[in-house]
């Protein structure tokens, strides 16, 4: 030891001397040759570049040779068995020398080596930057920091069914414990108050916030409710105040630290948001239309109903003090994180990813393509059920009326339920007798065939269509000798339906008919609709109308807003105030037109360019003031947004943007550019569904 440190301070001793030296030579030769030619500047300027240059280059190699890949705690960069799974040294380097570009200050979410999937041999990590905006203190736009997005569309998809290699997440967050009311607020049954134990308390607070709405008139719902309520009462309390001790806690805690805490997991490496990280408060079941159920009791879901899905080699989810999870499940076939039973119609809810992430992204685009295989063989299929109308089996004539429905009509194909679980709702192959009623001729039209039931979510499918004669024949038969009551395809379930269509396409199932007429049906109206001469408002009016197309062949349909008719007489309110100010923006040019010609100067001329440009602003203003009202009062009762979310392939929509010069953000709020990154990176203007 002591001999390195004499050598060391040897060494130390000479760079100083040598750097000594090299300082006095350099003053030196400043002083001799500082009124001498500039070439031997120049000179001098080239070779210290030159020496910057080497110096930041060893640097980066150093920087790249000291580079720490890290990983969260349990993440593995590889794993211990193959499963289609296959990392190679390409993928090590390419990925090494891509986050060698990155800023070094990001954190260990950003800069973790994303493992290759599927049989690529080489692969990038690959980001996109969105870049995102908000108000400052003046009210303008201030530009925030640059957000990398995952680019995961460019990289293979997992090839053995499996959807993650990693999953760790901190659970659900559950909902807050009720708090009782001051003893002051008293509680009347017949006239005297009553004391009433905190569960029973609660469930009548349900009751009590849900008095102004119209729910609360239905003998149903009011029956529901008291049946259960009359349960609680008989309860013990002890439960709810084991709860409330172990979570008063958590609930105080704001919604941003929960939101950090909780609303994002780790998946293969990746920060990914989760969509709904709460458990659903109690309350009172609504349901849609007159669902039978409703008034019922949802009851506070607690740890003991929750089963946990996560990595073995991850960080578990730890439950409230005092409870345990129902189970911990390491199943990476599903996207699930977490999952319960609801104790009303006995279905699984789940917590799931947000829409943007990379697990609803492949779904969503693998429904595209699997619409977009379709359109290649429709014709072959449209042409075998048609066929198909004129066998000698009832059964096979009943699948192909059917598939003609589910095609022409876009219906559902409809869910065998049990009887007074749910509403009444049917689909195509659930249709009843009392369902349609045909008229040989309707109006000027043959054949006509009139629908009337209610469809998903107890939302009423009304419709008078003209159908084929042999699709007419066909019903007539099926009707005969058959009660109102009795199924219309009574050889015919949706099973038996999906079944035949796997054979005819792979993958091929009735909602992929839905999915498939919406989007071809929005790109032929965009092509019909849109004028390259029109201003934007109006090509974005087109764009509505060909989606209102979409829409209503969906039957996507909406209530009118409460606030509807203020809000569309404020809006005219505001159309008549801008024709007001375009009158007399129009009278102020014609005067200064009229100056102008009378004194021919510069002055006069540049006041009539200001006020035809003020008349050219206001005419623009009241345009779009104008398109709104008529988009508004056109789409009232019409939902776009269930069509555009799930129905409509969004490259059609980013490639009319592209083509017409639309800015996406006229189409797609923040939210639905985040779901939909993967089509804007990937569509341009010339993309055909």
């Amino acid at each position: 030891d002591k001999e390195h440190r004499h050598k060391d301070h040897k060494k130390d001793k000479e760079r100083e001397k040598f750097k000594h030296s090299n300082s006095e030579h350099k003053e030196h030769s400043e002083k001799k040759h500082r009124d001498k030619d500039k070439e031997r500047l120049k000179h001098s300027d080239s070779s210290s570049d030159k020496h910057r240059q080497k110096h930041k280059d060893r640097d980066k190699d150093k920087r790249r040779e000291e580079k720490v890949y890290r990983s969260p705690a349990g993440i593995k960069s590889e794993p211990e068995e193959d499963n289609g799974f296959y990392p190679s040294p390409q993928h090590n380097k390419s990925s090494r020398q891509e986050y060698d570009d990155e800023d070094p200050k990001k954190s260990s979410w950003n800069t973790t080596k994303r493992p290759k999937r599927g049989n690529m041999s080489t692969t990038k990590t690959r980001k996109m930057r969105f870049i995102t905006y908000k108000k400052g203190t003046d009210g303008k736009k201030v530009k925030k920091e640059e957000e990398e997005k995952w680019k995961w569309w460019e990289e293979e998809r997992y090839t053995d069914g499996s959807k993650w290699r990693f999953l760790e997440h901190k659970g659900p967050v559950f909902a807050p414990p009720y708090e009782p009311l001051p003893g002051k607020v008293k509680f009347y049954y017949g006239g005297k108050p009553m004391k009433l134990s905190a569960p029973a308390e609660e469930v009548a607070t349900f009751f009590a916030k849900m008095l102004d709405h119209e729910y609360t008139t239905k003998d149903i719902f009011r029956k529901n409710f008291f049946k259960d309520w009359r349960k609680v009462r008989k309860m013990d309390m002890a439960l709810g105040e084991v709860f409330r001790s172990s979570e008063t806690d958590k609930i105080k805690e704001e919604n941003e630290r929960l939101l950090q805490e909780y609303g994002f997991c780790i998946m293969d490496n990746h920060k990914e948001r989760i969509g709904n990280f709460r458990i659903e408060p109690p309350g009172l079941f609504r349901g849609r239309g007159d669902h039978p159920k409703m008034g019922m009791l949802k009851r506070r879901i607690r740890p003991e109903d929750i089963i946990i899905n996560c990595s073995k080699d991850s960080k578990h989810p730890k439950p409230p003090p005092g409870t345990k999870w129902k189970e911990v499940r390491h199943d990476n076939k599903v996207t699930w994180l977490a999952s319960w039973t609801e104790n009303i119609q006995g279905s699984i809810k789940y917590i799931m990813l947000n829409p943007s992430s990379r697990i609803k992204g492949e779904k969503d685009w693998q429904k595209y393509e699997t619409a977009r295989r379709l359109k290649k063989c429709v014709d072959r299929i449209r042409a075998q059920y048609r066929e198909d109308w004129k066998s000698k089996e009832m059964r096979i004539r009943q699948r192909a009326v059917a598939l003609y429905f589910i095609d022409k009509l876009a219906l559902r194909a409809g869910n065998e339920k049990e009887e007074g679980e749910t509403a009444d709702t049917v689909g195509c192959c659930s249709l009843r007798v009392e369902h349609i009623k045909l008229y040989p001729k309707l109006d000027d039209q043959e054949y006509v065939v009139e629908f009337d039931f209610l469809g998903k979510d107890s939302i009423r499918y009304y419709n008078k269509i003209p159908v084929e004669k042999r699709v007419f024949k066909n019903l007539q038969l099926f009707l005969e000798n058959k009660q109102p009551e009795d199924d219309l395809f009574d050889r015919l379930n949706t099973s038996i339906l999906n079944k035949h269509l796997q054979e005819l396409m792979d993958g091929l199932t009735a909602k992929v008919f839905r999915t498939y007429n919406a989007s071809i049906t929005l790109q032929q109206q965009l092509k019909e609709l849109t004028c390259s001469d029109d201003s934007i408002p109006a090509k974005i009016l087109s764009y509505n109308r060909a989606n209102r197309a979409v829409a209503i062949l969906c039957n996507h349909q909406r209530a009118p807003p409460k606030t509807f008719e203020k809000s569309m007489q404020n809006l005219q309110n505001k159309i008549d105030e801008k024709q007001n100010q375009l009158s007399a923006a129009r009278k102020q040019l014609k005067a200064a037109k009229a100056d102008h010609k009378a004194s021919h100067d510069d002055k006069s001329k540049k006041a009539v360019e200001m006020k035809r440009k003020a008349v050219q602003r206001i005419e623009e203003q009241l345009m779009k003031l104008q398109v709104q009202a008529t988009d508004r009062e056109e789409n009232k009762q019409i939902a776009l947004g269930t069509s555009k979310l799930n129905y409509l392939d969004p490259r059609i929509s980013v490639a009319w943007c592209k083509k017409f010069g639309i800015p996406i953000e006229k189409i797609y709020n923040k939210t639905q550019r985040e779901k939909f990154a993967w089509a804007i990176d990937m569509a341009d203007k010339d993309y055909e569904f």
